[in-house]
């Protein structure tokens, strides 16, 4: 099977890239949209490239790169009435919601802001701005492989 990647959302506040650094491997939690869950459920493989993403900062960008080591499994904390991501309708014997757990792998030198993205050849047409407000997303071999020259070349 091909390898895939992924861009997945966090905002710095909730969970940043020198945090991630440090744990070196964390599970992807709090995921409540549909097709999001869908990509984490079934489609996410270990070895699949992701980039971690800082949504609603300033800037919003791209910050670091890691890989999926974990595949899907049900997210624990829609079951934990005392979690932020809480799930009342969620049964543990049939879950909603699912996870992955992601290795660090590289921080970017400074985030890769959304805006200069878009001017990127090969970029324009990223399902980041085809469905912004969506957290877990496809991006494409040829995107990852123009993202990756892009980050080394902070370097």
């Amino acid at each position: 099977m091909a390898k895939k990647y992924w861009l997945m959302k966090v905002e710095p506040e909730a969970y940043s890239v020198e945090r991630w650094k440090k744990e070196k491997v964390t599970y992807w939690d709090g995921v409540r949209n549909y097709m999001a869950r869908n990509f984490l459920r079934g489609e996410m493989k270990k070895g699949d490239g992701m980039l971690f993403y800082y949504s609603n900062a300033k800037p919003s960008g791209v910050a670091g790169v890691g890989e999926i080591v974990q595949e899907g499994y049900p997210d624990f904390t829609a079951f934990d009435p005392k979690d932020i991501h809480f799930d009342p309708k969620s049964d543990p014997q049939k879950p909603t919601w699912y996870m992955v757990d992601v290795k660090f792998k590289k921080a970017c030198k400074q985030v890769i802001p959304a805006d200069f993205l878009k001017k990127v050849p090969g970029l324009g047409n990223m399902a980041l701005f085809k469905y912004s407000r969506l957290s877990v997303q496809p991006v494409t071999g040829t995107e990852w492989a123009i993202l990756q020259r892009l980050i080394e070349s902070q370097r």
